[in-house]
């Protein structure tokens, strides 16, 4: 297994799409449903993280070398495997 870390700018955007989908579109249930199951997924990474390929893209590369992806619904969910299981 390995540790989830959230950088920081990755909690604000999940603090703010959940503020928007609650607040903008007037839907707090929907916006707890969302997140928790975006949440879901991103913990699911770690069990196997490796189960997605490393990405190419040259806009993704700002994230690292091992860059990889993962989507839930219309997000993307970027990430890298670094250092040691837990």
């Amino acid at each position: 297994m390995y540790r989830i870390e959230y950088l920081p700018d990755a909690r604000t955007d999940l603090h703010e799409l959940a503020y928007t989908i609650a607040n903008k579109y007037g839907m707090p249930q929907t916006s707890e449903k969302y997140v928790r199951e975006l949440r879901g997924v991103i913990e699911s990474l770690e069990n196997n993280p490796e189960r997605y390929p490393i990405r190419q893209n040259l806009s993704l590369q700002q994230y690292g070398s091992n860059v990889r992806r993962v989507n839930y619904k219309k997000m993307a969910i970027i990430y890298t495997i670094d250092g040691l299981m837990v």
